[in-house]
């Protein structure tokens, strides 16, 4: 099988890291709730970044509930584990090293999991089928793969920021350059499918604000930080000159202040079961 890596476009600079921590904050209590953990004993996080929402899943699972964290970042992996001391937590959560590509599982894991999970890590691998496949392969005969990732093409901002068509549209095709598919969340229930899943379930999970409410300046400052973590990709690239660019992000700022400023996205959610009939253990 020839060789395949993963590439995150943003890095893991302290800045893209701060943002992934309010970006958590900002959209756990969704995820959570239509993932419903409850009575999972066995969960697999795939790309578990710096562990907040595996730490969530495990609360919101129950009393004896363990979460594997997969994460390629030696770097995330180090801040969930002090994240988690801090707050008394180190027992919810066992992090691994390791590429969602080729999944760090040992041979009596494979097939042991009742829920395994990811959340925008498709669209930044340039084969998603073979992480699914594998999602599908870890958990047991009846256990659910959940998918959550991103539809690009579906946000919207009004009135809309000047600049902000081309600067979007420059960062869509930095994905494209890096043979990653910032689409996939169309894609899920079709993934889930051809790896051998059946497809159980699909909606969407808001993700904006407007004006007035308390939480705006946080989605717009995700936002600004989302684009400004490709600057070096987008520009380098030639998907857009450099002025270009920081007077589209700038323009971020003053729009954010608009009483009449909205902000409309969403997470695409599709969930999956593995076909089969547990086995009894006599």
């Amino acid at each position: 099988m020839a060789v395949v890596r993963s590439q995150y476009l943003h890095g893991t600079r302290p800045p893209e890291q701060k943002r992934l921590a309010r970006l958590n904050t900002l959209i756990n209590r969704a995820s959570l709730r239509e993932l419903a953990p409850a009575g999972a004993r066995r969960i697999l996080e795939v790309g578990s970044g710096l562990g907040q929402f595996a730490r969530d899943m495990a609360r919101a699972a129950g009393p004896g509930a363990r979460v594997l964290g997969i994460e390629r970042s030696r770097e995330q992996i180090l801040g969930a584990e002090r994240a988690a001391r801090r707050d008394g937590e180190s027992d919810l959560v066992a992090w691994r090293r390791g590429d969602a590509l080729s999944l760090p599982l040992r041979r009596e894991e494979w097939g042991s999991f009742d829920v395994a999970h990811t959340r925008f890590l498709l669209e930044h691998v340039p084969d998603p089928l073979r992480v699914v496949r594998a999602m599908v392969r870890a958990v047991r005969p009846g256990g659910r793969i959940v998918l959550e990732d991103d539809d690009h093409d579906v946000i919207r901002l009004w009135p809309e920021p000047a600049g902000f068509t081309p600067l979007w549209r420059a960062y869509i095709r930095s994905f494209d350059r890096l043979g990653n598919d910032p689409a996939v969340g169309r894609r899920l229930v079709s993934l889930l499918h051809e790896a051998g899943a059946r497809p159980r379930r699909n909606t969407w999970i808001f993700f904006g604000s407007c004006s007035g409410s308390p939480d705006f300046k946080a989605y717009v400052d995700n936002l600004a930080g989302v684009v400004g973590g490709a600057r070096e990709a987008i520009v380098e690239g030639g998907l857009l000159p450099a002025r270009t660019f920081d007077q589209a992000v700038a323009a971020l700022g003053p729009w954010k202040r608009r009483p009449d400023a909205a902000l409309w996205f969403a997470i695409a959610w599709a969930e999956g079961i593995r076909p089969g009939t547990r086995r009894r253990v006599s």
